[in-house]
């Protein structure tokens, strides 16, 4: 198949430049406003940031534009979302581009270089909350659209609908019924999610694997109450340290995964070094990497469990008692083909087989989500290996990302026979939901540059 088509790509790259700055200063504009969407946050700001997608979106064109939330399960509202659509002409696809506006809390404040909330361009990068993730998805798709209407004018017949999600960063509680709702608008041939990234600053690349995702909690009780350390130490343990010993058995020797029944290979095709891996991750010395095979599929093939949060209390309060019970909550990311059902089922046999001591063991199941494998044989994502190709002057990358993005199983689900392509605009350094967010610039541009030929593509007879 010839990708490349007829169209013009180098009237398409000087759209996208002559238009970068304005590019830029909007997106400096979005950073601006803290839409956070947890419900311990003032749901304000992320009202007034849905208006200003909107705003953009009307900018670029369109005339359909709206603003649409469901209610949660608790009957509060869900985050706004930001809706467009533009009909396809007949016989023409229509292609859904998908990205979030809503943004992560800032976390400590001591951490940041910068005011999160006000842009700032320093060393070719920009940096800022939400610069990356996911603010950038959002001007990438309005941008490029805006070059393809520009250079093409009345021969554009592809159909586009933007997404633009309110409450990702809190979980998309409302993704599926919001999906179920308006099933039909925004049904689609092709769906860009812009929410993922590329192999390092200067080589692009499509995520074509993403891991699943199981969670929960483990609690630990060996005493009907807490009693004196000094009086009772000794003949019993107390929770803490059981757990402890409980949460060491969830690995190997070597770091790996000790859960037996979960899926794992090593099949990756490309790799990182251990020396970027540790730099990328800020690993400090002397800290020896866990599992085996390769870095790639330790992180993107393989599962990786995780304990994310440990109640107990704080040093600075602790009393010399022999406390009577105690919880983690662990993560495990899933790899592609994994049962999210079974590899809940597993941790669940496997911590109450593991027991220590006879210690009481509770194990309270939370979230899951599937995992995702991109068809790379399609049409679409023949196109869009292309175009990133082009786009960065290199040829690009089948990667994977270690982490989940759960609600792509249910637009599979809902659409099975629609293509999914997972893009991104971040690097290595982004930082998402870190302090010092930022987004490199050259490769901003270039992810604008590659939608837009993605898009002239599709819109070109026998694309798809």
């Amino acid at each position: 198949m010839d990708h490349a088509g007829t169209i013009d790509a180098e009237a398409l790259r000087q759209a996208v430049t002559e238009s970068f700055d304005e590019t830029i200063s909007r997106l400096k504009d979005l950073v601006a406003i803290p839409g956070i969407a947890w419900p311990s946050f003032d749901p304000a700001p992320l009202n007034r940031s849905a208006d200003a997608v909107a705003g953009l979106v009307r900018a670029s064109g369109f005339e359909d534009v709206r603003i649409l939330r469901c209610d949660k399960e608790d009957g509060t509202p869900g985050g706004p979302a930001v809706v467009a659509r533009r009909p396809a002409a007949a016989g023409k696809p229509t292609v859904l581009l998908y990205a979030h506006h809503d943004v992560q809390p800032t976390g400590d404040l001591a951490l940041w270089e910068t005011d999160p909330f006000t842009a700032v361009e320093r060393d070719g990068r920009l940096f800022g909350r939400g610069a990356a993730d996911d603010k950038a998805g959002i001007l990438a798709h309005v941008a490029a659209y805006s070059a393809v209407t520009r250079v093409l004018g009345d021969e554009l017949g592809l159909g586009v609908t933007f997404f633009f999600e309110g409450e990702e960063e809190a979980g998309s509680p409302t993704f599926r019924t919001f999906l179920e709702t308006h099933r039909e608008l925004l049904r689609a041939d092709v769906i860009v999610v812009a929410d993922s990234s590329n192999w390092k600053v200067g080589i692009p690349a499509l995520t074509t694997s993403l891991r699943g995702l199981v969670d929960g909690t483990i609690e630990v009780k060996v005493l009907d109450h807490a009693v004196h350390s000094g009086m009772f130490g000794g003949p019993v343990l107390d929770a803490p340290t059981l757990l402890s010993r409980l949460i060491a058995t969830l690995h190997d020797a070597d770091g790996s995964v000790a859960i037996e029944g979960l899926v794992s290979r090593d099949d990756v095709t490309v790799d990182l070094t251990e020396e970027e891996y540790r730099a990328d991750a800020s690993v400090l010395d002397g800290v020896k990497l866990a599992g085996t095979g390769s870095i790639a599929s330790r992180m993107w093939t393989k599962p990786a469990l995780s304990i994310i949060g440990f109640d107990a209390p704080a040093v600075d309060v602790a009393s010399n008692t022999l406390l009577p019970r105690a919880r983690a909550k662990f993560s495990l990311r899933l790899a592609p083909g994994q049962d999210p059902a079974a590899a809940m089922e597993a941790v669940r046999k496997h911590v109450e087989a593991n027991a220590p001591f006879g210690a009481q063991v509770v194990f309270t199941p939370g979230e899951s989500g599937n995992s995702f494998l991109t068809d790379t044989a399609s049409k679409a994502a023949g196109v869009a290996m292309w175009a990133l190709g082009e786009a960065w002057g290199v040829p690009a990358v089948e990667m994977g990302i270690g982490g989940s993005i759960p609600f792509i199983a249910d637009l599979t689900e809902l659409y099975p026979d629609v293509q999914i392509l997972v893009t991104g605009v971040e690097d290595p350094d982004s930082r998402a939901h870190s302090a010092n967010e930022s987004l490199h610039l050259g490769d901003f541009r270039n992810a604008i540059i590659a939608e837009a030929l993605l898009l002239a593509r599709l819109n070109e007879e026998g694309a798809l």
